[in-house]
């Protein structure tokens, strides 16, 4: 028998999204407890979450009195939850029905994931059926996991650490492990790198159990150039605690990481001093010109070819068999077949 959830669930703003969210865990049997973190939010965040609990007694709620980040409100939700396993839930997400059925099988694992399906928000008010993927377990190991998120290493998608695994809370506790509340972008990377790091046993199966609302404008997207900044020097903290053989890639990771901050520090200049300014930063920091040109190049690109008038279609993130003839809702007909990433 599966182990007691609590699912843990960060929400500023979110209004429109956390009462599905909610409702998406209080369906799972496994689920004891649902802790919401409402991060300073200036909506009715607060009520919508109230609204759907009705008397399950299974909801709580704690309020921040002013917005600290997703860090920090994760943190205050593990301590304020007690069940042994904690699973993670982002507040305009959902979990499929049927999630942990057989995605927590078995003790060899501390943290353990799933497949993730994308959605744009055009179909958000949709849930169609998703096709049955083969468990197809894996380990991630230290250097996987790095190298699966930095793109590179030629992973384009560079997107493994999207994964909402569920957490044993003893693996936490003996570790002394919690997210970084000076985060607010890569927190996700930084506690999974720490902890394998530190020999945590990383299972990952393909079936699909997680579906990511896909915005434009979710929290995000929405990085300052000093998030990213402080995620490069996370990387600083990994590398003393990995290896030496994983080192390669945790440099690897950190120059992918600092690509984006020097880009985005050349439009910030050229934003508020103009382009000659920017130019003249560019040429000062001729390391920084490989990626500021790229970076320019690549948003350019992406800006001409991505579709403005039409939903994308759901997409995932780990390859898999499907397990059924056929799929339904807005999955096209297969067999058995290789679905991309």
């Amino acid at each position: 028998m599966t182990e007691a959830i609590s699912v843990i669930i960060p929400a500023w703003n979110s209004a429109l999204t956390i009462a599905r969210a909610i409702a998406s865990t209080l369906r799972q049997p496994e689920v004891a407890e649902v802790v919401v973190v409402d991060d300073g939010s200036t909506d009715d965040t607060v009520d919508k979450a109230r609204s759907v609990a009705g008397n399950t007694g299974r909801l709580r709620i704690i309020r921040l009195p002013a917005n600290r980040g997703p860090a920090f409100a994760r943190n205050c939700a593990i301590e304020n939850s007690s069940a042994p396993l904690i699973a993670l839930l982002d507040a305009d997400d959902f979990f499929i029905e049927g999630r942990f059925r057989s995605m927590l099988d078995g003790n060899d694992w501390d943290f353990a994931a799933d497949n993730i399906v994308f959605i744009d928000e055009r179909f958000a008010e949709l849930e169609p059926r998703f096709p049955s993927f083969l468990p197809e377990p894996f380990f991630l190991d230290f250097i996987s996991f790095v190298k699966g998120c930095t793109a590179a290493s030629g992973n384009c998608n560079a997107e493994l650490a999207f994964l909402h695994p569920v957490i044993r809370r003893t693996f936490l506790s003996s570790h002394q492990l919690r997210y970084n509340p000076a985060l607010r972008l890569g927190e996700d990377y930084d506690l999974y790198a720490r902890a394998l790091a530190q020999g945590a046993r990383f299972k990952v199966v393909r079936t699909c159990g997680y579906g990511a609302i896909v915005r434009p404008d979710s929290l995000s997207r929405r990085h300052s150039t000093d998030d990213l900044k402080r995620f490069c020097d996370v990387d600083d903290v990994v590398a003393e605690l990995c290896a030496p053989e994983e080192l390669n890639a945790v440099r690897e990771h950190q120059r992918f990481v600092r690509a984006r901050y020097e880009l985005r520090r050349f439009l910030d200049i050229k934003s508020s001093a103009g382009i000659v300014a920017a130019i003249s930063y560019g040429v000062r920091n001729t390391g920084a010109l490989p990626a500021i040109i790229r970076g320019i190049a690549r948003d350019k690109l992406e800006a001409l070819l991505e579709p403005t008038d039409r939903p994308n279609p759901p997409r995932y993130l780990l390859p898999g068999t499907f397990a059924e003839e056929t799929c339904v809702g807005t999955f096209s007909s297969t067999s058995r077949k290789q679905a991309a990433a």
